[in-house]
């Protein structure tokens, strides 16, 4: 029943998503349809008026070209006169010229115009001087019987202000569109670059090692959250995979450190039961020296699994890193001398405190000076230093030695590495491991890097606030 109600429940809001999702869709769609029909509908109506308003025009010129003809009843010169004359005085709305075969002005209230017949556009400087509107005239020209030509127009300014009006409001709608688009863009853009970077970030906080951050939801069940869901899934996944394999190498180890121990036992007391000169007695050494040595790789198993896991987090407690970098050192200074290398030391006089756990920071500490001494030659230098940087300690273990080849720089902190020249020296290949582990249970960070020649280690913690 459970299980129903649970199944029932993610069809019911699989099923709201979708019905927001296309009402969304629909609704914008409908939108950009109606902005989009709005515009060819203004545009439409525009070129509708100037059609409409053009044909009107051309009506009036026409039916006043016709009247015109009419009343002189001869298509010459000096019938039309008088008519031409009588106009002008009577219909201020209409342009007049009328020139004689030589084409000189006869009558008129315009400039000279050269004699073509037919339509024409003419711009507002053929009119009289004493005109200051600046409006273009349509009109029709006429070839006379006798040779002169005649023209009638009138002012064309509303089709031109009809025209102006019109572009006017396409190149605002085109500019509104403009600005709408970019505005939607940089909206949708931003919000894709947040839920971007809010991936980002969580991805780092898991590469950092904080394998239970997951991306949060923005509410919306759209596709972003619907995807934000699925990769969650997978992290959860991914972490209860990683869970049970640390969980079976963790056991491993713990339940192996048992019966590594009585054997060890074992051999120990057949070692008192026979004589030094027992030809079995440096065997069984041999064997008790392994088993020291696995069961110290089970050891550092176990510890790295505890601090992987935060096990250390309630006994942590501010100190003073100078101090502690100063004790650790203490005891390797006469080692140091004796391998004829030589310490150099640089620590700030007023080192701020941490929060940190003092013996996880020595062993750490001790690990990186250990590896120092023992795998650079004599006659190397070794530096340890600490330094104050943006909120910061940066602790700072660096030798002039052989270094490390750039292939293996990376690889140094995976667990169960050695390196080719460190093969001669007792180890099992957890040591800096360790040390990332221990940096990582307090917030810092690890990082090596060439020093030319040699190896540089820098170690940063934060400042406890």
């Amino acid at each position: 029943m459970m299980s129903w109600n649970r199944i029932s429940r993610r069809r019911n809001v699989e099923t709201r998503r979708i019905i927001a999702t296309t009402s969304f869709r629909i609704v914008t769609l409908f939108a950009g349809l109606f902005i989009l029909g709005g515009m060819v509908m203004t545009i439409t109506s525009g070129l509708y008026s100037q059609s409409t308003m053009r044909q009107q025009i051309r009506r009036e010129v026409e039916n006043e070209s016709h009247e015109t003809f009419a009343d002189a009843g001869v298509a010459d010169v000096r019938h039309l006169l008088p008519v031409v004359q009588g106009l002008i005085e009577h219909e201020p709305g209409f342009h007049y010229l009328l020139q004689d075969p030589g084409q000189v002005i006869v009558a008129g209230n315009m400039l000279h115009l050269r004699p073509v017949p037919g339509e024409r556009w003419l711009a507002w400087s053929h009119r009289l001087p004493k005109e200051i509107n600046q409006d273009i005239v349509y009109g029709i020209g006429y070839r006379l019987d006798d040779g002169g030509y005649y023209f009638v127009g009138m002012d064309a300014s509303p089709l031109t202000h009809l025209q102006r009006a019109l572009w006017t409001t396409i190149l605002w709608g085109i500019a509104g569109f403009g600005l709408i688009g970019v505005a939607g863009g940089l909206f949708l853009s931003n919000l894709i670059l947040k839920w971007i970077e809010t991936i980002s970030r969580t991805a780092r906080s898991i590469m950092q090692g904080d394998l239970s951050r997951r991306i949060p939801l923005r509410g919306t069940d759209d596709e972003l959250d619907h995807l934000s869901e699925s990769l969650n899934a997978m992290l959860d996944q991914n972490e209860y995979l990683i869970a049970s394999l640390k969980q079976v190498s963790n056991d491993i180890a713990h339940d192996m450190r048992r019966p590594l121990a009585r054997m060890r036992q074992n051999l120990e007391r057949a070692i008192g039961a026979h004589g030094p000169s027992d030809t079995m007695h440096e065997q069984v050494e041999c064997a008790i020296e392994d088993l020291d040595a696995a069961l110290e790789i089970f050891s550092s198993l176990l510890k790295l699994a505890q601090l992987e896991s935060g096990a250390w987090n309630n006994e942590m407690e501010p100190l003073d890193p100078a101090r502690l970098l100063e004790s650790v050192l203490e005891p390797y200074r006469s080692v140091i001398e004796d391998n004829g290398q030589r310490l150099e030391t640089e620590i700030i006089p007023a080192c701020p405190t941490v929060t940190g756990h003092p013996v996880l920071l020595r062993q750490a500490f001790s690990n990186l000076i250990e590896n120092a001494v023992r795998h650079t030659p004599d006659q190397t230098t070794i530096t340890a230093t600490i330094m104050l940087s943006d909120k910061t300690i940066t602790i700072e273990i660096a030798d002039n030695g052989p270094g490390i080849p750039d292939e293996a720089m990376l690889r140094v902190f995976d667990r169960f590495v050695r390196l080719d020249t460190s093969r001669t020296h007792d180890g099992n290949g957890l040591g800096l491991t360790m040390v990332k582990a221990v940096v990582q249970l307090h917030r810092g960070t690890i990082v090596l890097s060439h020093n030319n020649p040699g190896v540089r280690c820098i170690v940063k913690l934060p400042i406890e606030l």
